[in-house]
């Protein structure tokens, strides 16, 4: 088997040739052992600067020497009058060996740069060694920025060491990996070798910074509060179960962060915040996962207007921060971060199904338009979930760019305060991009009496529709009520599917570092 089969994993490998190459690594492991240099022993190394620094660094000096020296002649190269020496670490991913020198690429935290590397350097013996190591493997070395006569900058390195061995082969560089359900559940492969991934993650980082840092700014507090909770409540979702053995008592992971949250807007914290991880056992497709990361925030003595101008403007300070402008591409569609519409759900269902809400009578004349629209809809259905049929068949596959849908009808909004001059409806918004839903905002329901018969009604029904259910109304949250909420604005939006679109991700997965994937056996 020649090098460059040892130091790669060409895809059509049968699997004898890969059984004899990871034979070939593990006897070469084996063999550092013997001599003494076994190198997952090695507890540390001094790393001085990443690939980029590195890089930037000899740039800059080199861009000073040439405004006061000019610009050498050609094949001559630039002497800086104190060389940048660097120690680097990080993954072999390539290398040419030509013999008593050799150029490998190293590739770390920041990027890659290549590497010149020559017996007369780093001494007969340790040259000798490094002509046996394999692509993967973690090395580290010293040396000092230069220009190559070809342009590129590189590492001269002086010394060079083997930090950990690399046992298995990546993936064929031409080819790399792009088979997605391998991708999703090796994900530590998918970063090593598809750097443009590790980007996404990089930029999902930040817009959780940017995202806490504006609500710090408002004066906003985060908090955290349980994942394990002790009721199953009778919200549409399904939670998760588990048993406390200590307690001896059934406890189910968290659908949501809301009800806690307002506990403590009862107790006089006024902003609160919770990056929380939420559960739900429920359907997976490219915007679900059972998992998921949402932002839940509550404001006291403000109402969903109030947290629609806060969504707006988080958004645009997004757009501009993470993306560079307001106007981003997603999925080849432009979006304009910076133009919000609103429109209440009846104007929506108007604008797009040509029927007025407000000209529908009675329940049975709007189940009649339904009829007549070929919308379905429940044989009791009241005027409001025929609305809420018209916007789900007519209106959300329109609403590419950011709009906000508002006054939803009170059947399906629990915790939503009504609207004091049209109780049918409550003051409650989603807000859509690109045809999708993100985030969901109330005129929080501050009403203990009224909050405690949408409850139990919510329960009373899921237990009809599912009779083996242990869903409970959670009467501690109606004692905290009982003692006075103010009134207060709260909204919720998912951190996984801003991260799609402001790195422009087809799917839920390509956000998430580990999804859920069920187990190959």
């Amino acid at each position: 088997m020649n090098e460059q089969q040892q130091n790669g994993a060409p895809v059509e490998m049968t699997e004898q040739q890969l059984s004899e190459l990871l034979q070939v690594r593990r006897d070469k492991l084996a063999a550092l052992c013997e001599s003494g240099q076994n190198p997952y022993e090695v507890t540390k190394y001094d790393v001085t600067a990443y690939t980029a620094s590195a890089r930037a660094e000899y740039e800059k000096q080199e861009a000073a020497y040439i405004a006061v020296h000019g610009q050498p002649e050609e094949g001559q190269g630039i002497e800086l009058e104190q060389p940048i020496t660097v120690s680097v670490a990080g993954r072999m991913m390539s290398r040419r060996i030509m013999g008593k020198a050799s150029f490998l690429d190293v590739q770390d935290n920041e990027g890659h740069i290549q590497v010149y590397v020559s017996r007369n350097d780093v001494g007969e013996d340790v040259y000798a060694g490094f002509k046996k190591w394999d692509i993967g493997d973690i090395i580290g070395l010293t040396g000092f920025v230069f220009r190559t006569k070809m342009g590129e900058v590189s590492i001269h390195a002086t010394s060079i060491k083997l930090l950990s061995k690399s046992l298995l082969p990546l993936p064929e560089k031409f080819h790399g990996l792009k088979d997605t359900d391998t991708r999703y559940r090796q994900r530590y492969l998918d970063l090593i070798v598809n750097p443009e991934v590790k980007d996404t993650f990089i930029k999902r980082s930040r817009i959780l910074k940017e995202v806490r840092a504006y609500l710090d700014e408002k004066g906003f507090l985060e908090v955290d509060t349980p994942i394990l909770v002790p009721l199953e409540i009778g919200a549409a979702a399904r939670s998760f179960a588990t048993h406390h053995n200590t307690l001896d008592m059934d406890m189910y992971l968290r659908i949501e962060t809301e009800l806690y949250l307002k506990r403590l807007i009862v107790g006089g914290m006024h902003r609160v915040y919770e990056v929380g991880r939420i559960f739900r056992n429920e359907g997976m497709d490219t915007k679900h996962n059972p998992e998921f990361t949402t932002v839940e925030l509550y404001q006291a003595f403000t109402d969903y207007y109030g947290m629609m101008d806060l969504v707006e403007e988080l958004y645009i300070r997004l757009a501009k921060n993470i993306c560079g402008g307001t106007v981003i591409t997603y999925q080849g569609k432009e979006i304009d971060m910076g133009h919000w519409e609103r429109l209440t759900m009846a104007q929506a269902v108007k604008k797009y199904a040509g029927v007025d809400y407000y000209d529908w009578e009675t329940d049975e004349q709007a189940r009649a338009v339904a009829k007549e629209k070929h919308v379905e809809v429940p044989a009791d259905a009241t005027k409001g979930t025929v609305l809420i049929e018209f916007f789900d068949a007519y209106v959300e596959e329109n609403l590419i760019q950011p709009t906000f849908i508002y006054d939803y009808p009170v059947e399906n909004s629990p915790l939503a305060k009504r609207k004091p001059e049209d109780p049918r409806f409550t003051e409650r918004f989603e807000y859509f991009i690109n045809a999708t839903e993100f985030g969901n905002a109330f005129s929080e329901l501050n009403d203990p009496i009224d909050q405690k018969e949408r409850f139990e009604k919510q329960v009373a029904a899921k237990r009809a529709d599912d009779p083996n259910t242990k869903a409970e109304v959670d009467y501690d949250y109606i004692t905290a009520l009982e003692y006075g909420m103010p009134p207060t604005g709260g909204l919720g939006f998912g951190i996984d599917r801003l991260v799609m679109l402001l790195t422009d991700s087809a799917s839920i997965r390509d956000v998430l570092l580990f999804p859920t994937m069920k187990p190959l056996d």
